[in-house]
């Protein structure tokens, strides 16, 4: 285990490089100049000279080769160095340190949401195949995965104001400073997010629960005359498990990475929204820096999932 877990991190290094060189590609494609968009200003109504727009291409570093402009990223990189923002004229570490644990904090608090409801739903669907409840479960899933989650965010806020005259606070209060208000704030969009999570993992626990409880050491554990209980959850859902951590895993680098509209819905001053407010802006050290950060949280994510199937299941051994 311990040769894979090296082995697995040491393969992130090119992965990750990979990565900054498609994102950087991609981001120079984008139309626009972003020494165009800082002269104009917010309004869109600034004046400048043609020296002035160069002049501000050569301090913004756009007027060298691509590959110059890689290679002076990369090295920056390296010396831990991720330059400022363009528009809002700050290092992106200040950016990144607000909204990074923002969109962390609405991901797991999505993630813990869906996994209480959807894992017992998917077992109780299993245990009461065909009947009433496994139908009412299956309707819930369906649900949760045809509708948008925009849509069920919508939806939400739509019927806090109709049903009981009330929106979250809005601005938003640090979890440390303000837990009360913080959880006002949060437990919404996570709400919103949990939804089409909860459908799909409660699908997939019902359906690899069904498939566990045909197994012939599930006959073998209730002959030796042990509870149904300790057959069902020592035995089953362990075994049961595996698809379903895979999934989560799938769906917190979703989560990670798939936060924008919910966070621009309800006002939460994430990386999804910033993701969209540097786009608009160009700002090239912004956009490159927090796709790097999403990138480096998925793959961290399925890091841990693959180590968590050889301690959830022995029968795993990595070579």
């Amino acid at each position: 285990m311990q040769q894979y877990i090296i082995k697995r991190v040491l393969l992130l290094i090119p992965t990750i490089l990979l990565v900054t060189i498609i994102v950087f590609a991609l981001i120079r494609v984008i139309p626009g100049d972003p020494a165009l968009l800082v002269l104009v200003g917010p309004s869109g109504e600034g004046t400048f000279t043609e020296e002035q727009l160069e002049e501000m291409r050569r301090r913004l570093g756009t007027d060298r080769p691509v590959h110059e402009q890689y290679g002076v990223w990369m090295w920056g990189l390296l010396r831990g160095d991720l330059g400022d923002s363009i528009f809002y004229e700050r290092p992106v570490t200040d950016q990144l340190g607000e909204a990074v644990p923002v969109t962390l904090e609405l991901a797991v608090l999505g993630m813990l949401l869906s996994f209480i409801v959807a894992v017992p739903l998917g077992v109780v669907a299993a245990l009461k195949q065909d009947t009433f409840v496994d139908h009412i479960a299956g309707l819930i899933s369906f649900t949760g995965i045809g509708v948008p989650t925009f849509v069920v965010g919508v939806l939400i806020i739509y019927l806090l104001v109709t049903l009981f005259g009330w929106l979250p606070p809005l601005g938003y209060a640090d979890l440390w400073s303000d837990p009360g208000k913080n959880l006002q704030q949060m437990i919404f969009p996570a709400l919103a997010l949990a939804f089409y999570n909860l459908a799909f993992t409660a699908r997939v626990t019902r359906s690899s629960m069904l498939e566990v409880l045909r197994e012939d050491y599930i006959r073998t554990a209730r002959s030796k005359g042990l509870s149904e209980r300790v057959v069902i959850f020592l035995h089953g859902l362990k075994n049961a498990c595996l698809p379903v951590i895979t999934v989560s895993g799938w769906q917190l680098a979703r989560l990670m990475g798939g936060t924008v509209i919910i966070e621009s819905i309800f006002l939460v001053p994430g990386m999804g929204r910033l993701l969209v407010e540097s786009i608009f802006q160009r700002d090239y050290p912004l956009i490159q820096v927090e796709v790097l950060v999403i990138a480096a949280m998925i793959l961290f994510v399925n890091l841990v999932v693959d180590i968590g199937y050889g301690l959830l299941d022995p029968r795993i051994r990595y070579g």
